[in-house]
């Protein structure tokens, strides 16, 4: 990383955001010495203006922030921490330092793409994904179909578990041929939009 810390004396903001929601949860400050430590524990520390001090997310109420992947901004005085929360974010014991809940989870959908991709693009012995990859379209095809009646079947009972099951393996299964085709969720979504807007 190339982060410019003699442009706002020793400092720059790092905006925290939850990998799976996409939630931005808070924003701190860093200094060099924050980044290799948050870099090295895996944990997200800070610099505190307040304490002049270096603080680990969570030092004092065990709510730590475990990292991700850290990203510099296109100037190279901003940070991007994506971080997996162990709590609530903010010492008022809200999720987010801006009162919002984090509570969707529809952003895993992207981490879960990710490793179809890659299974598509890196075949992994024993893989499930990769065993429907090789065996083609028309069987991935035939999965969503199976997949989709299941669905419809538990749809008519009053069984949450196994309805919400057959619902995720119909995601599952759908987001697979849709890797299978060559085409995105995004693509999907649009036309979803164009939809709405008419």
């Amino acid at each position: 990383m190339n982060i410019d810390f003699k442009k706002m004396k020793g400092l720059v903001p790092a905006v925290v955001q939850d990998a799976s929601s996409g939630k931005v949860l808070m924003l701190g400050y860093m200094n060099e010495e924050a980044l290799a430590k948050t870099q090295e524990s895996g944990r997200v520390t800070f610099f505190s203006r307040s304490k002049n001090r270096l603080w680990t997310k969570g030092e004092t109420s065990g709510n730590f922030l475990e990292l991700v992947s850290i990203q510099e901004d296109c100037d190279g005085d901003a940070i991007l921490l994506k971080v997996k929360p162990s709590g609530p974010v903010c010492h008022t014991g809200k999720d987010t330092c801006f009162e919002e809940a984090n509570t969707s989870l529809t952003g895993f959908i992207d981490q879960l793409r990710a490793i179809i991709k890659d299974r598509k693009t890196n075949p992994t012995e024993g893989s499930y994904t990769t065993s429907l990859f090789a065996k083609g379209i028309n069987k991935i095809a035939q999965k969503v179909g199976e997949e989709a009646v299941e669905l419809v079947i538990e749809a008519k009972d009053s069984n949450k578990e196994l309805f919400l099951g057959e619902a995720a393996d119909l995601l599952f299964h759908y987001l697979v041929l849709l890797e299978a085709k060559g085409y995105e969720l995004d693509e999907v979504v649009e036309v979803l939009k164009l939809r709405h807007t008419k």
